[in-house]
């Protein structure tokens, strides 16, 4: 690698890992606390590459990038930020950063994209940013996890495409905050955002009133799968008879739409006509590490709604943090909310959050497989409706590396519990190196508790 890395963030010791890397890489490296340091240095037209947090002492590192991008227009900018929103990542989209990483990031693939981001040019800069709505209002698009982050970027990607889009997920995943999210950051933003149901494509002007109140903006089928044949057939007609200012096509969907396809009860060219572009909403229990970040924005909003100080004792965050969540998202933020109602003391305890989720399901059925079905045929069955699922395209790069860990992540998350936290048993049992399990752990962020095994 050769180059001039310029690294911006208030965090000495990512400063100093940076500097190591990329020197040892064989680059020169100017690094600095100041974003206005950072400026001066782009100014004076020094550096190949600059690497910037986004929350600095002195100013914010997205807001530096139009300002980056008219000083040095070849210029790549890779942001990386501890703020693990959708926001965040469409920000830097559409600021026109080169790449976007979440803290903590994984080293080796900051220096592959570094690295590529020195042998390409930057795209020419967009003059005009889209008006930055506040974090956390009302879109709890919060996650670090690697299936979020990838999501945030599809997100930023697709959102000023004409592709139609479906969004996929369990019920109370936020499918329709996506949804909502690709319309408020589009450019399609100022006009109309609408939510049909099946009852509004009823009699014969439903479809055309839809389109009506649409203007030119974002339509959106909710829960598709519902549909009776004859509205879907409705919707057909209606989408090959769109004209030059159309709204933009989107549907959301918690049941497996190809599946429903094959079993002749959904209608191909309507499947084919929605997912243009497939976007996943992983489960809650499917990113773990998100639990937290959620859990305090809830209670923050919480704190705005009630007026109300509440927080969760290390225990009670415990609890929460491995319940399974069958009701995803929605029911996380219904559980704080009653919690903070009942709660009496500021520090809500262990045993009132296990008094309100036991009333709850502990755990969603599974759905699909057969009684004593081999795990082969199970990650066969679950790789095909995931191929199905982007409609005749190529997902996106990188399937052998997402699978590869989908697998992973649990099977050492159950070795680990099973030795009770013994990372020398675990990889015995695994039959890998120590040293491999650790680095896995740190790179998959797995939680590893000690404990005495009961059996």
């Amino acid at each position: 690698m050769d180059g001039t890395i310029l690294v911006a963030d208030d965090d000495r010791t990512i400063r100093t890992v940076l500097t190591q890397a990329f020197t040892r890489a064989g680059c020169k490296v100017h690094a600095t606390s100041s974003l206005m340091t950072l400026m001066r240095w782009v100014e004076e037209g020094k550096g190949d590459l600059v690497i910037s947090d986004v929350i600095m002492p002195d100013g914010n590192g997205l807001d530096a990038l139009p300002r980056i991008g008219k000083m040095r227009p070849g210029l790549p900018v890779i942001v990386i930020s501890a703020q693990n929103t959708i926001m965040t990542a469409i920000q830097a989209t559409e600021a026109e950063a080169y790449d976007y990483l979440p803290k903590p990031f994984d080293l080796p693939d900051l220096m592959k994209r570094s690295a590529k981001a020195l042998e390409q040019k930057r795209r020419a800069p967009k003059v005009e940013v889209p008006p930055q709505r506040e974090a956390g209002e009302d879109l709890p698009l919060v996650g670090r996890t690697p299936a979020m982050q990838a999501l945030y970027r599809l997100v930023a990607r697709v959102m000023n495409t004409e592709l139609a889009v479906l969004v996929t997920g369990e019920s109370g995943t936020g499918k329709s905050l996506i949804a909502r999210a690709i319309h408020d950051f589009s450019d399609r933003r100022t006009l109309p955002f609408v939510v049909a149901q099946a009852g509004d494509l009823q009699g014969m002007d439903g479809p055309s009133t839809l389109l009506a109140r649409a203007k030119g903006g974002s339509l959106v089928f909710d829960e598709v799968a519902d549909y009776d044949d004859e509205t879907q057939a409705r919707i057909v007609r209606m989408l090959d008879a769109l004209g030059d200012s159309a709204p933009r096509v989107m549907a959301t969907s918690q049941v497996d739409l190809s599946a429903r396809m094959e079993a002749g009860v959904f209608r191909q060219d309507l499947f084919y006509r929605l997912s243009g572009v497939t976007l996943h909403v992983p489960a809650l229990r499917e990113r773990v590490e998100d639990i937290p970040l959620l859990a305090d924005h809830f209670l923050i909003k919480g704190e705005r709604d009630f007026g109300t100080l509440r927080r969760l004792s290390p225990e009670a965050r415990e609890v929460v943090r491995g319940y399974s969540w069958p009701g995803n998202v929605r029911q996380l933020e219904n559980t704080l909310r009653r919690l903070m109602v009942t709660s009496v003391e500021v520090d809500i305890g262990k045993a009132e959050v296990e008094s309100v989720l036991g009333n709850q399901p502990a755990m969603e059925p599974l759905k699909g497989g057969a009684e004593g079905e081999k795990l082969s045929a199970s990650v066969a069955r679950h790789l095909k409706r995931y191929f199905d699922l982007h409609g005749g395209q190529l997902p996106a790069p990188g399937v052998y590396q997402r699978i590869l860990r989908e697998v992973e992540m649990p099977l050492i998350e159950i070795a680990l519990d099973a030795t009770a936290g013994n990372q020398a048993k675990c990889a015995d049992l695994l039959g890998i190196n120590r040293n491999t399990l650790r680095k896995k752990i740190t790179d998959l962020d797995i939680r590893v508790t000690r404990r005495r095994k009961l059996m």
